[in-house]
């Protein structure tokens, strides 16, 4: 009977919640508000409601940094990506788990170690390979660079999730007369659905709001210049355009958010899933 009541350190944890809520919402309440605003109206009191709703910020940004150009190149880069990343990661996993030797298990502390590597320390060589192989300023480039960077904690996720799936439905596979392939992606790969959505989000929230790869590998190709980037151009040396900026950033933000919110049970499920052993 004690343990159902309503104490009041429950209501002071609840009150807690709140305002801590609060704290991480302000954010959201600054750079909506401030989107509709003038720029002497934001300097003046960026915290207050807007005097007057400005909407003509959003268009002045579709015009000005080319919004349905930029949105197609982030999109474009994201889903190729993405496509790849759980592609290799998956199957990278599913050979690490299931054919086990020194080999892969080198493979894979090799892989969990570069999850641990300060990107800043590899930018410098990253530039000077991919200038080497002709990769800056293509498209393929920083699609080949998302996908390294991004399989490490691709195939740690995977390689924890495949543990979970039932050797005994590879093996009827075998003896039905499937080849390798066809059991990996006919009976394995639609088991992995819950971690499949789980690393398709992390990477998609990574990629779409990404900025200091695309810069250094894009360079100054404006033909695949991406949302991010994009955004950057009402920043100057000398002035800010802070009316602009955060409407183009309400617009590029807005699509990856509703993505989140509409895939976010996903995350523990598939996460959650993954870390039990079969």
């Amino acid at each position: 009977m004690n343990s159902s009541r309503y104490r009041p350190s429950t209501f002071i944890l609840e009150i807690a919640a709140v305002l801590l809520a609060l704290v991480f919402l302000s954010p959201f309440y600054l750079v909506l508000t401030n989107s509709v605003k003038g720029l002497k109206e934001i300097l003046v009191d960026a915290a207050s409601f807007p005097k007057a709703v400005q909407w003509e910020n959003y268009s002045k940004v579709w015009a000005a940094i080319d919004f349905p150009q930029a949105f197609w190149n982030s999109l474009q880069i994201t889903i190729l990506s993405v496509i790849f990343i759980v592609l290799f990661s998956s199957m990278a996993a599913y050979q690490i788990v299931r054919k086990p030797s020194r080999f892969n298990a080198f493979v894979f502390m090799l892989l969990i170690s570069a999850m641990i590597i300060p990107f800043q320390s590899l930018m410098l060589q990253l530039v000077r390979v991919i200038s080497m192989l002709e990769l800056r300023g293509e498209l393929y480039g920083i699609v080949a660079c998302y996908l390294g960077f991004g399989m490490p904690l691709s195939v740690f996720l995977f390689h924890g999730f495949i543990k979970t799936v039932p050797y005994e439905l590879e093996e009827a596979a075998r003896v039905d007369g499937s080849n390798p392939y066809g059991v990996f992606f006919r009976i394995v790969f639609p088991l992995l659905l819950p971690i499949i959505v789980t690393v398709i989000i992390l990477n998609t929230l990574w990629i779409w709001n990404d900025y200091l790869l695309p810069v250094l590998v894009i360079g100054g190709n404006k033909d695949l210049t991406t949302l991010p980037v994009a955004v950057t151009k009402f920043f100057g040396q000398y002035t800010k355009k802070w009316d602009l900026a955060l409407a183009g950033l309400v617009m590029a933000i807005t699509p990856i958010l509703l993505f989140f919110l509409s895939l976010q049970n996903y995350i523990v499920e598939g996460v959650t899933a993954g870390s039990i052993k079969g």
